[in-house]
């Protein structure tokens, strides 16, 4: 579950990109998911982000009639290039949840095409702006050097990662003089147009289901030689980020190879009750949780 920004206080967290942060349980079903939120979510004066919201109790919601409810199935999340198994697995989620009295509702997220480069572009800039403090002086690791220079780039190439130096890199650029108009501000304009596809869908629908990636689980490592590769398969998750809308993605099938697919649903600003309702009547008419992924 990726709670509403705000939703959960991210104070002592390892700061990646601020805006996009947000802290959420991992869970083994929908209900420890409820409890769990319960536990954490509400209001932290240590957290400058942290809403003042009140929280219900999320359990409260679990095991009621989802007759009625409104689906709204985005046409852009079913598109070319998608796993077909993924693809049958999703449908046949939705034709359950329409079996339980769901009215499915085509929507459009027109600005979908652009959430990858939006969010790589934003994420990465707030990544090289936090990880600056990782320079041996003020956190973390510390390695040798003869002078302070030499301990700085000692201490970064051998305390960051392949992957995180590249978003260093892409965040630097980003934010570098001459490029900051072009880049970070325009992501930034189009991040607002992002969540106003999904205030202007949440209009017509209570809960926007989707598959959570195009494809099945691939291989540790497997895409890392392609990184923009790697990057697609965010394409169905990164929205939620941008837009700060909560989700959830929960099991719906498997593959014939026997790797899991995920189900997301989708929900509006602090209305995680709604997407726990919802999910839980999927989770307990199906088995899909019992089953384990093939080794």
């Amino acid at each position: 579950m990726k709670p509403t920004y705000g939703r959960v206080s991210r104070y002592g967290l390892v700061a990646y990109a601020s805006s996009l942060d947000q802290i959420g349980p991992i869970t083994k079903d929908v209900r420890d998911s409820a409890i769990l939120l319960n536990v954490i979510a509400g209001h932290d004066p240590a957290d400058s982000t942290s809403a003042p919201v009140p929280v219900p109790d999320f359990t409260k919601v679990l095991g009621r009639d989802i007759k009625g409810m409104k689906l709204g199935i985005p046409k852009e999340y079913f598109i070319e290039g998608m796993d077909k198994e993924v693809e049958h697995s999703v449908k046949k989620a939705i034709a359950t949840l329409e079996s339980l009295g769901a009215i499915p509702v085509e929507v459009s997220l027109p600005h979908t095409g652009y959430a990858v480069a939006t969010y790589y572009v934003l994420a990465t800039s707030e990544a090289s702006s936090n990880l600056a403090r990782y320079d041996g002086v003020k956190y973390g690791l510390r390695a040798g050097g003869k002078d302070l220079m030499d301990m700085y780039m000692s201490t970064r190439a051998q305390g960051f990662g392949a992957e995180i130096k590249r978003r260093i890199m892409l965040g630097t650029y980003a934010l570098s003089s001459g490029y900051y108009e072009a880049y970070y501000k325009k992501a930034q304009r189009v991040r607002t147009l992002i969540k106003k596809d999904f205030e202007e869908a949440f209009t017509k629908v209570d809960i926007i289901v989707t598959p959570t990636a195009p494809t099945a689980a691939f291989k540790v490592g497997e895409k890392t030689a392609d990184p923009l590769q790697m990057y697609l398969s965010d394409i169905f998750t990164i929205s939620v980020n941008l837009a700060g809308v909560p989700a959830i993605s929960v099991p719906c099938g498997f593959t014939s190879e026997g790797l899991p697919v995920g189900l997301q649903f989708i929900g509006k600003h602090f209305d995680e009750e709604s997407i726990f309702k919802i999910a839980y009547a999927y989770e307990q008419t199906t088995d899909w949780r019992k089953r384990r992924p093939a080794l």
